[in-house]
């Protein structure tokens, strides 16, 4: 490939390639309709500062993009930069360009990662989206979140021990054969040599126990011989060798008895095993983690996806087509709330800072909406009864109080007013506003056992009033009709969801790690939005509307 950044389309290669592709294609639109949207300037913390890459990093982002918008494996992807015309003509290639070897596609996203530049392909081109007007701040976006499973295998917890000695003693092998050899013996090969998966496990409960315990030794046993004093320090550093560590501070413990040193492997009723958000589940992506939602349970991570919500305009004779502005991949167990602020952070740190967001009730709260409305944002999204589980029985609810919050009072349904308001914190995050009636007064009400069961009188935890009349007034606004049409559109972003993990195929990442994962949904974004746009150049829906038999029957004729 010739090193000058995104050169002009040969004359011989843009006279074959309209000729044989007479109606265009995607590759062939988007060199037409965005240009040179992308250049060397912008990957230059990926490369030296002496000299200049063999290849076009432009080139390769853009490989990149076409890449994802086929969902092609880096060898297909190298194979059509070689062999097809309109690749050729969107790179600016010469017909005998003999193209690249397919390695060079991963050496180039571990320069991206490397520099910091994740998001530049997808950012380069929301840049030329918004000089051409296609997407702008202001809007209306929305967001939602799909989970992502992990390139591992699943493991059980037998499966997981033996895999993670085996990954260790792999890494000491290729690092240093010398030193390992000195530390084990030929009957780790028979039981190491080969995945833990490509065997069969015992049978029998005291089989798999037996097993259990010997990794458990033999995990114990590499641990203390790689942190020994005679040996190399940089040996604990290896990545392998710290998953072991960690996965063995989940899995294991030791006691020392009359009998000896035991082993022991850690159960969950009698010892506890850590959370899903700490728990390793594999020993080569220790990002991954292994979440529950809503009865569904994967190993992976959770990307979250922004989009336009573009309407007909009078001026326009057609919307503009719908474009990802933001893709936030994080770890699985991360709940969607704690997203909501930082993806308004990169939507602003693009000039794309929506002026209504629709999101579901995961990404709401009363803090959230207060946060949003500061950055001129209208979060739109259902607010969750906050409610306990008693109050569905008929009992009084904290919304059948009235409050005084300049007198600080507050008067339950029966008249009776509060005996203590007291400003405090709730697990150290909420400042709350503790309430408190009186124990006599409680005891003396005729409707008690709709209010309290408690000796001390009943307690009410109010936030403060800004943030409880902001959720007042959303709670109110979202039971209107006005409301739920406005709030409709959000029901858009489960197609987009659904052309993501099916055109690109994000629902199972391509690479290992978090950084990895994420630069891939980024570039698959910028797929994404190349496929809208070549739909909307052309006209063409961009699925097919399904149609019944008794549809498609012409009833006025007859």
């Amino acid at each position: 490939m010739q090193p000058c950044p995104w050169p002009e389309v040969p004359a011989g290669t843009a006279r074959i390639a309209r000729k044989a592709f007479r109606k265009g294609t995607l590759a062939i639109r988007a060199r037409d309709e965005l240009g040179s949207w992308c250049d060397d300037e912008a990957f230059a913390a990926a490369y030296g500062v002496r000299g200049r890459p063999g290849l076009s990093p432009a080139q390769l982002a853009m490989v990149t993009v076409l890449q994802f918008t086929e969902d092609l494996t880096d060898r297909q992807a190298a194979d059509a930069v070689r062999g097809r015309l309109d690749w050729k003509y969107c790179l600016g290639l010469a017909l005998e360009d003999e193209g690249f070897d397919f390695s060079v596609l991963s050496e180039f996203r571990s320069r991206l990662l490397a520099g910091g530049l994740e998001r530049a392909v997808l950012d380069l081109l929301l840049s030329r989206l918004k000089e051409l007007g296609l997407v702008g701040g202001g809007g209306r976006q929305r967001t939602d979140s799909t989970h992502v499973l992990a390139a591992i295998r699943g493991l059980n917890r037998l499966e997981l021990a033996g895999e993670s000695v085996r990954a260790a003693v792999e890494a000491l092998s290729a690092a240093a054969p010398h030193w390992l050899a000195t530390v084990i013996d030929a009957s780790w090969q028979q039981v190491y040599g080969q995945r833990i998966s490509q065997w069969r496990l015992p049978a029998t409960e005291t089989g798999r126990v037996k097993l259990a315990v010997q990794y458990g030794r033999d995990g114990y046993h590499l641990l203390e011989a790689v942190h020994a004093p005679a040996a190399p320090a940089w040996l604990r550093e290896l990545p392998a060798v710290q998953a072991l560590r960690v996965i063995w501070v989940q899995q294991y413990y030791r006691v020392t008895g009359a009998d000896g040193e035991q082993v022991i492997r850690r159960e969950r009723d009698e010892h506890g095993l850590p959370p899903g958000r700490l728990k390793l589940v594999s020993p080569y992506d220790t990002d991954a983690r292994y979440p529950e939602k809503r009865g569904e349970e994967w190993e992976g991570y959770k990307v979250h996806i922004s989009e336009t919500c573009c309407e007909p305009e009078p001026d326009r004779t057609r919307p503009a087509p719908n474009l990802i502005t933001s893709v936030a991949t994080t770890a699985a167990s991360l709940p969607d709330a704690v997203m909501t602020e930082p993806v308004h952070d990169l939507l602003e740190a693009a000039g794309l800072t929506p002026g209504e967001h629709a999101v579901d009730a995961g990404y709401t709260s009363g803090d959230l909406l207060l946060a949003a409305r500061a950055r001129g944002i209208t979060l739109l999204g259902p607010l969750l009864a906050g409610t306990p589980p008693k109050a569905r029985a008929g009992q009084y609810t904290a919304a059948a109080f009235t409050i005084d919050w300049d007198r600080q009072r507050v008067t339950c349904p029966q008249g009776a007013v509060n005996a203590v308001w007291c400003p405090a914190g709730q697990h150290g995050k909420k400042q709350t506003i503790a309430v408190r009636f009186a124990a006599a007064t409680c005891r003396a009400c005729p409707a008690r056992d709709q209010c309290t069961t408690s000796r001390t009188g009943r307690q009410l935890h109010l936030r403060p009033r800004e943030v409880h009349e902001a959720v007042a007034a959303a709670r109110a606004a979202q039971t209107s009709p006005q409301w739920k049409h406005r709030y409709s559109i959000r029901a858009g972003v489960e197609g987009t969801i659904r052309q993501a993990t099916h055109v690109t195929g994000i629902r199972r990442a391509r690479y290992l790690g978090l950084d990895k994962t994420r630069l891939e949904h980024n570039a698959a974004a910028a797929a994404l939005n190349l496929i809208r746009l070549d739909a909307w150049w052309t006209g063409k829906p961009l699925d097919r509307t399904r149609t019944t038999h008794l549809q498609r029957l012409n009833l006025t004729t007859t």
